[in-house]
C-alpha cells in the first residue's frame, strides 16, 4: 500500500533513513487522541480504514529488511502486551534521527551503542520512584462504584494537558463516544465534570477536606476566565509547576510517601474504578465493557465479601469477543457465556433447542473425515491409488459422516464444538437430524465447557464414550435482530451457557463495518492493560510524567559529563585504548542529548496531537520552561511528583469543580512501557550496526545528485 514518499540520501545511513520514513506514518497515533488513516491500495485503489499502529504497518508494503525488523518489533510488542505499539514506533522514529545525527557528527558507532543503552538504562532505573502500587482494588467490589452510570464515566486524559470548553470539541453524548475522548479537559457523558474519590489521599487528607471550605474563589475565578478563553492556555499543571520543598522517598512496599514538616503520607491506588478510568487512555467505552467483564468475572467465581479464603484473580484468558458488523452500536455488551455467529438458516434448529438442556461433544481438531492428529503417522505398507478420484472421496465422506451421525445418535448428543475446521457436509446433515455442530471454537472455551459440563475433549468421534459427553448445556438466540441488519450480515447470534461455566463474551456492534475492528483493538488494548496492571500489582504516574523524567535526567547526565569530562564517564568503558576514552569524553554529552531529544519529540508530539498547542514548536517552548524548573529543583523525580500532589490542577473544563482535586489521575503500566522503550532502542542499535560502509559526509569524488538520492515509498 502506498502512502508516501520520502528523499533517501544514500550518502547517510541509508537503514537509520527507513526507519525514520516508516516511524513517521504512524505519528498520529500517539496519545489519547487518535486520528484514523485511509491505507489505499495502489493497484486495486481498495482502501481500508485503520487507527492503531499493528494494522498500519500490516497494511504497508513493507518488503525491505528493516520494514521487515519493524514490523517483527511491533508484533512482538502486541503479542505480548497489546499495548505500546504506538510509543515503540514512535521512538523508533525519533532515535534513528538521533543516531544517524550522530554519525554525521563523527560518533564512532561502538560509542553510539554504548552510551545510547547506558542512557536507556539509567532512565528505567530513574523512573523507578514514579511507580505506584496497587494494593486490594477487589475489596470494595460489592459496593463500590461502576461505570454503570454517567456520573463515573470521565476521559482519561494527560494530567498536563488542557483544552478550553471553547474549542467546542466535544458537543454531546455522541461525539464523546465516537471521537474517542478528543476533550482533554475531565467530563461525564452528562456533561458534569466527574465526581470521583481521589486516588492519592490519606486517610487524614480525607478526614481534612469533610470540614474545610470550597476552594478559594481567586483561583477558581481565575480558572474559570481561563476556560471562556479559545486558545489553549497551559497553568498549574500537575507535571509542571513547583510547590514547597517537599521531599519524597520510595518505601520497601512501593509505597510513595511525602516527606514534609507535616506527618508523613502514603499514597496508593486502592480503587478499580480509579484505576480503569486512569488506565483507559480515551477508551472509556471499551474500559467500561472491561469493567463489566471483571465484575461478571468476579460474580462466576462466587466472590462474597468477608467469606472468600482465595483472592479474586481477573482471567483475561477466559474473556472474548464477538464482533458482530451491520447492527446498532447499542447493541454492544457484556454477557455471560458463549457468544457466537452462526448461518441464519440454522434460526428453526436454534429455536428447537433452546429452553432445554442439551448433551456436548468437544473435538480438539478438525471434524472431517481425513483429518489426522500431529502425531499420526501413516502406514508405508499401505498405497491408495484411487485417492485423486472424486467419485471415491465423496462416496468416502458420505460413509464417514454417516458414521458420525450414529456415534451422535447412540449417545443422544445435539451439540457438538469443534476446535478446528467442520466438514460442510457433515453441518448439513446434522442440521437436518437437529443437531448443531459448530467449528473454529477457541481452546479456552472447549476447556470451560468442558469443566462445566463435565465433558472430555476427544481427537476423533470415534473415541467418543459415555462418559466423554458433557450435558447442561443451553443454547438461545442471543437477541432479537432488526430484520435489515439480519438480511445484510445473514448470520445470527446465538448463546452457549451451563450453570456455573467461566466464560464472558463481550460483543462488539457498530453499523459501520470499518470501526468493528477497531472497536475490538481498542478493547483489548483496555483489558490487557488492567490485567498487567493488575498482575504487575504497580502502575506509574501517566500523562508524560514518566518520560518527563527521562527527559531531565538525561539533560542532566550530559551536563554533568561536560563539567565532569572523564570523571564523569570513568565507569562507563574500562580498559580501552586511550582514543576510546578520549572520544568517550568528547561525544558522551552530544549522544545524551541527542537521546533526550527522542523523549523532547515524544512529548512535543504528544501535546500537538491533543490539539493544547498550534505546532510542536510551541509544545516545545512549554516543555523547555518546565525542564528548567525541574532541574532549578534539584531533583526532578520530586518535581513530578509535587506536581502529582498538587490541588490546582491544569486540567480545565466548562463546570470547574469546587473540589479540584478529584480529578482522577492517568496511569500507564511498568513493564510494557519499559519493553516498548528497550525494543526500540535494540532495533536502532540493530539497524546501526548492520551496515559495514556508512557514509557521513562527502567524499574526494563527486557523486552525482541523482545517484546520492532515492525515493522510498511507503
Amino acid at each position: 500500500m502506498v502512502m508516501a514518499c520520502r528523499v533517501i540520501n544514500k550518502r547517510r545511513h541509508v537503514g537509520l533513513q527507513q526507519l525514520s520514513s516508516f516511524a513517521e506514518t504512524g505519528r498520529t497515533f500517539l496519545g489519547p487522541v487518535k486520528s484514523s488513516k485511509f491505507i489505499i491500495d495502489e493497484e486495486c485503489h481498495e482502501s481500508v480504514l485503520i487507527s492503531s499502529t499493528v494494522r498500519l504497518l500490516e497494511s504497508l508494503d513493507l518488503t525491505s529488511a528493516v520494514g521487515q525488523l519493524l514490523r517483527e518489533a511491533v508484533q512482538a510488542q502486541n503479542n505480548t502486551y497489546r499495548t505500546g505499539t504506538s510509543t515503540l514506533l514512535f521512538l523508533v522514529g525519533a532515535w534513528s534521527s538521533a543516531a544517524e545525527e550522530c554519525l554525521h557528527l563523527g560518533v564512532p558507532i561502538s560509542l553510539i551503542v554504548s552510551v545510547m543503552s547506558e542512557g536507556l538504562n539509567s532512565c528505567i532505573e530513574e523512573v523507578v520512584s514514579l511507580q505506584v502500587p496497587i494494593h486490594n482494588v477487589f475489596d470494595r467490589m460489592v459496593n463500590t462504584k461502576t461505570f454503570s452510570g454517567p456520573e463515573t464515566f470521565s476521559v482519561g486524559v494527560y494530567p498536563f494537558l488542557q483544552i478550553p470548553s471553547g474549542t467546542g470539541l466535544i458537543q454531546n453524548e455522541h461525539d464523546l463516544k465516537d471521537v474517542a475522548s478528543q476533550s482533554l479537559a475531565i467530563y461525564s457523558l452528562s456533561g458534569r465534570p466527574v465526581k470521583s474519590p481521589q486516588l492519592f489521599r490519606s486517610q487524614d487528607k480525607v478526614e481534612a477536606d469533610e470540614n474545610t471550605s470550597q476552594t478559594p474563589q481567586t483561583l477558581k475565578n481565575s480558572l474559570l476566565a481561563d476556560t471562556r478563553c479559545r486558545k489553549s492556555v497551559l497553568t498549574h499543571s500537575r507535571h509542571f509547576s513547583r510547590t514547597g520543598n517537599n521531599q519524597w522517598i520510595s518505601k520497601p512496599d512501593g509505597v510513595l510517601e511525602q516527606l514534609s514538616a507535616a506527618t508523613p503520607r502514603t499514597y496508593r491506588c486502592d480503587d478499580l474504578v480509579e484505576l480503569e478510568v486512569g488506565l483507559s487512555h480515551g477508551g472509556l467505552s471499551s474500559m467500561k465493557l472491561v469493567d463489566e467483564a471483571v465484575r461478571l468475572q468476579y460474580q462466576n467465581a462466587g466472590v462474597q465479601q468477608g467469606s472468600c479464603t482465595v483472592p479474586f484473580l481477573f482471567d483475561i484468558s477466559r474473556i472474548f469477543t464477538c464482533c458482530l458488523p451491520g447492527f446498532p452500536e447499542t447493541f454492544s455488551c457484556v454477557c455471560p457465556g458463549y457468544i457466537t455467529v452462526v448461518s441464519i438458516s440454522s434460526t428453526a434448529l436454534i429455536k428447537e433447542l433452546q429452553n432445554q438442556p442439551i448433551r456436548v461433544v468437544l473435538v480438539e481438531g478438525d471434524l472431517t473425515e481425513n483429518y489426522r492428529h500431529l502425531g499420526f503417522n501413516k502406514s508405508a505398507s499401505i498405497k491408495t491409488v484411487s485417492e485423486s478420484l472424486k467419485v471415491q472421496r465423496d462416496g468416502s465422506e458420505e460413509l464417514w459422516t454417516d458414521h458420525v451421525l450414529q456415534v451422535l445418535t447412540k449417545f443422544n448428543v445435539n451439540l457438538v464444538l469443534a476446535q478446528g475446521n467442520v466438514s460442510e457436509r457433515l453441518i448439513e446433515k446434522c442440521t437436518d437430524s437437529k443437531r448443531l455442530v459448530i467449528g473454529s471454537v477457541n481452546g479456552h472455551v472447549m476447556q470451560a465447557f468442558a469443566e462445566a459440563s463435565g465433558a472430555v475433549q476427544v481427537t476423533y468421534i470415534t473415541q467418543v464414550n459415555e462418559n466423554c459427553v458433557g450435558s447442561g448445556v443451553r443454547v438461545t438466540i442471543w437477541r432479537s435482530i432488526p430484520f435489515d441488519a439480519a438480511d445484510e450480515i445473514n448470520r445470527m447470534a446465538i448463546m452457549l451457557k451451563t450453570e456455573g461455566i467461566n466464560l464472558v463474551t463481550v460483543v462488539l456492534t457498530s453499523p459501520v463495518t470499518a470501526q468493528v475492528q477497531t472497536k475490538e483493538d481498542t478493547f483489548w488494548t483496555c483489558a490487557y492493560r488492567l490485567y498487567q496492571a493488575l498482575k504487575e500489582q504497580k502502575v506509574f504516574l501517566g500523562g508524560g510524567a514518566v518520560e518527563f523524567l527521562c527527559l531531565s535526567h538525561l539533560q542532566i547526565l550530559a551536563e554533568q559529563s561536560v563539567n565532569k569530562g572523564n570523571q564523569g564517564c570513568s565507569g562507563w568503558l574500562h580498559n580501552t585504548s586511550s582514543w576510546l576514552a578520549s572520544s568517550v569524553t568528547q561525544y558522551r554529552p552530544t549522544v545524551l542529548k541527542l537521546l533526550a531529544n527522542g523523549w523532547r519529540r515524544y512529548l512535543s508530539t504528544l501535546l500537538y496531537n491533543t490539539a493544547s498547542y498550534s505546532s510542536e514548536f510551541e509544545a516545545g517552548t512549554f516543555i523547555q520552561h518546565h525542564l528548567q524548573n525541574a532541574t532549578d529543583s534539584g531533583s526532578p523525580s520530586s518535581y513530578v511528583l509535587n506536581e502529582y500532589s498538587k490541588l490546582n490542577s491544569g486540567i480545565l473544563n466548562s463546570d470547574i469543580s469546587d473540589k479540584l482535586e478529584q480529578i482522577p489521575r492517568v496511569y500507564d503500566i511498568v513493564t510494557p512501557k519499559i519493553e516498548a522503550w528497550r525494543r526500540a532502542l535494540d532495533l536502532v542499535l540493530l539497524v546501526l550496526q548492520t551496515d559495514s560502509e556508512i557514509i557521513t559526509g562527502l567524499e574526494q569524488t563527486q557523486v552525482n545528485s541523482q545517484e546520492s538520492e532515492g525515493f522510498l515509498f511507503l
